[in-house]
């Protein structure tokens, strides 16, 4: 027997499978066990992709394993993680990791199960006591403890009730006690945001949309967008589906854009199906997350809930994947490989006959134009939407217009709370000299460095690079430095004295890092009696707080100005969102929207919650220009600390490419980018109107350029439907 494994190396020349012959002892090895395999003059970690009866080699010039690690992966998930990689421009090892346990990669392996000390009673130690038998006091009290529970007790147990380990094994030895070990769940901690754990009354748009899913579940597979307004009861149709593929053996995925927005969807699910969930993301410890995995690898968890990782997750008999809040642009993967997860999930789904229910708000022109639409029209509770207000800042001084001051100002006489988005954390975006103009930049990176007061440093975004903020200018020694523009760190405090003596909570990757993190700013703010809740986009996503009154979006034109054909969607989705976080009870609500740009499509679009007039426009100028969904997408990004080298490298990568490209496929660039990391950087755009061939084009020169050793210096990335 000969398996083709793939090595786990990271080398883009690196050209496998290879063929390794399976020693008897290993016949039970199968597609996606990881083995180690001598491999060169290295050891190396490698994924069974395939299983033959003999090889084109001879027997001897084949190499056998050296060994198996004790979990693999699913051999429907080795599939996807290879199609991942050559989609997406990658390497099939880098596509491999994604479906793998966690820890596989890790300098210290698999982490292995936790394990703990468990003692009971045997027949003949209940007789000991019944009978009178010599017994030390320390051994007759622990087998009174044991005798009297009937059941197996843990070590903590044991340790609560003054039970020591070596009187137990004494006991052991004397056949009147059985001691052994069990796995432990190292169980993760989720912050309870509360939610009903029965069922709700599913109102008709709802149970048509419900209805409507359950057709796909029995029929082999569906794409659908649930397009909803906000509050309209989306989570509680995922709840229904995902209770009606259980009810046919089947398994599901749910997928949130963020890991901050993971506790409060888990708390949902696993109020209504309790320990069948089980939850993945990054931030759980290494025990916690291998248990999770190992759990739904094992079927003991049907549903798993987390971010775009999650889309891997090893569930059996996948029945129905849900992507929340399917607009968010988190689902798209910035590293290597560049994977979106919505297009992972519609693969996935289509390998397994399964069901993916994409729900928003705010759902993507992509998604408008290719999926079937279920609707959800009013709120579940027939609520209105709230009243949007557009408030022109040309002119304004300060972060706050004075409509946006009095409406805070009412918030204590009115009571209820308030949702302040600013999309931009720090203290000020930039430090200029008032002599000179000179603005503190990066010195790795070609962008401003953002003023942080809490820590009195200034930051780069981009690479983390942190100075002290100067007392003078280092170009002219001036010491008239003007903090310019405010970040959501300045604007606390201005709301703080605004709605003084109520309480604001600050909602931003700063201040979750230093409090209890994301779930825990959102149960501060949820059980406080009012006050507001102030950060950038995160407090947009998803949140159900029906005593919400007022929201409030801060500089709403801001994502308009980037040179990016999304720019508008973004726009639109941000404000539209934000928006739908008031008025969630019969008190009602109100929004504001501060502006530079009042009549701008996106802002007009959003002030009437007209999700359907944006969409059918943005399609109309998107045709036009020939961007998604009417042509595909991708860049080629080359970095070097050689300035001239990378430009060099680029202009040879543009001539190749063009040469490949299919007909009617157009290359813009190269053009430059700033730098970053201290690598300057070019980058090529390719459109093309059919998206296999563009990428195989561009495939076959990125991995030839790879092997050339003259390029050796130059970085090369392909980012596939870049966001």
């Amino acid at each position: 027997m000969v398996v083709k494994v793939e090595p786990l190396t990271t080398a883009r020349a690196l050209r496998g499978p290879f063929d390794y012959r399976l020693p008897a002892a290993m016949n039970g090895v199968g597609v996606g066990a990881v083995l180690l395999v001598p491999f060169g003059r290295r050891r190396v970690l490698g994924v069974v992709v395939d299983v033959a009866e003999s090889s084109e080699l001879p027997p001897e010039r084949l190499a056998e394993p050296l060994g198996a690690l004790e979990a693999g992966a699913p051999a429907d998930l080795v599939r996807l993680g290879l199609r991942v990689a050559r989609e997406y421009c990658s390497t099939p090892a880098r596509g491999l990791e994604l479906v793998l346990p966690p820890g596989t990669m890790s300098a210290r392996g698999q982490t292995g199960p936790r394990r703990e000390l468990v003692a009971e009673a045997t027949a003949d130690g209940q007789g000991a006591l019944a009978g009178g038998a010599r017994l030390g006091a320390r051994q007759r009290h622990a087998l009174e403890v044991l005798a009297a529970a009937q059941r197996q007790l843990s070590a903590d147990e044991l340790r609560a009730a003054d039970v020591d380990r070596d009187v137990l094994r004494r006991l052991a030895r004397r056949g009147l006690a059985r001691v052994s070990e069990r796995e432990v769940r190292r169980r993760p901690r989720t912050e309870a945001i509360g939610a009903p754990a029965e069922p709700v009354r599913l109102n008709a748009a709802q149970q048509a949309a419900a209805a409507r899913i359950a057709t796909a579940l029995d029929g082999g597979g569906a794409e659908l967008v649930l397009w909803g307004v906000t509050g309209s009861g989306k989570t509680e149709v995922y709840l229904d589906a995902t209770s009606r593929a259980l009810d046919r053996g089947r398994g599901a995925i749910v997928l949130v854009p963020e890991i901050g927005l993971t506790p409060q969807t888990m708390s949902r699910f696993e109020r209504r199906f309790g320990d069948r969930v089980a939850i993945l993301h990054s931030r759980l410890s290494p025990g916690e997350r291998r248990d999770e995995w190992m759990r739904v690898r094992r079927g003991e968890a049907r549903v798993c809930v987390g971010p775009r990782s999650a889309v891997f997750a090893p569930i059996e008999a996948l029945g129905l994947i849900v992507v929340d809040e399917e607009h968010d642009q988190s689902y798209k993967q910035e590293g290597d490989p560049r994977y979106d997860a919505r297009d992972v999930a519609s693969w996935r789904a289509g390998q397994a006959g399964a069901v993916v229910v994409a729900g928003s708000a705010t759902p993507r022109p992509e998604s408008w134009h290719a999926l079937e639409r279920l609707e959800l029209p009013t709120r579940a509770d027939g609520t209105a939407l709230p009243e949007v207000d557009v408030l022109d800042t040309r002119g304004l001084d300060g972060p706050l217009h004075p409509r946006t001051r009095e409406a805070l100002s009412r918030l204590a006489a009115v009571g209820g709370k308030a949702i302040v988005l600013l999309n931009r954390r720090g203290w000020s975006p930039f430090l200029a000299c008032r002599e000179c103009g000179q603005v503190h930049t990066c010195p790795n990176c070609d962008v401003s460095l953002v003023i942080h007061r809490h820590h009195e440093q200034l930051r780069c975004h981009h690479c983390g690079h942190s100075e002290p903020v100067p007392d003078a200018c280092p170009e002219c020694g001036s010491v008239a430095l003007a903090r310019h523009g405010a970040g959501t760190e300045q604007l606390e405090e201005v709301l703080a004295a605004a709605v003084d003596p109520l309480p604001v909570f600050r909602l931003d990757s700063d201040a979750a890092a230093r409090s209890s993190g994301h779930a825990g700013i959102l149960r501060r703010f949820q059980e406080a009696e009012t006050g507001v809740l102030v950060g950038t986009q995160m407090v947009a996503k998803g949140h159900d707080f029906p005593d919400v009154v007022l929201s409030v979006v801060l500089d709403a034109d801001a994502t308009l100005r980037f040179p990016d054909f999304r720019a508008e969607e973004r726009t639109f989705a941000l404000v539209a969102q934000l928006a739908g976080r008031s008025g969630r009870s019969e008190r009602g609500g109100r929004v504001l929207v501060q502006t530079l740009a009042p009549h701008a499509d996106a802002i007009r679009h959003a002030q009437r919650h007209d999700s359907a007039g944006f969409v059918e426009g943005e399609l109309r100028r998107r045709q036009a220009l020939r961007y998604p969904p009417f042509a595909e997408l991708l860049r080629v990004e080359l970095s070097s600390e050689d300035e001239s080298g990378v430009a060099s490298a680029a202009d040879r990568l543009a001539s190749q490419i063009a040469g490949q490209l299919p007909a009617g496929a157009e290359l813009l660039g190269p053009a430059p980018r700033f730098r970053l990391r201290g690598r300057h950087r070019r980058q090529l755009l390719v459109k093309a109107e059919l998206r296999e061939p563009a990428v195989a084009a561009v495939r076959e020169v990125v991995e030839s350029a790879a092997a050339a050793r003259d390029l050796h210096a130059v970085a090369i990335s392909v980012d596939v439907d870049p966001q």
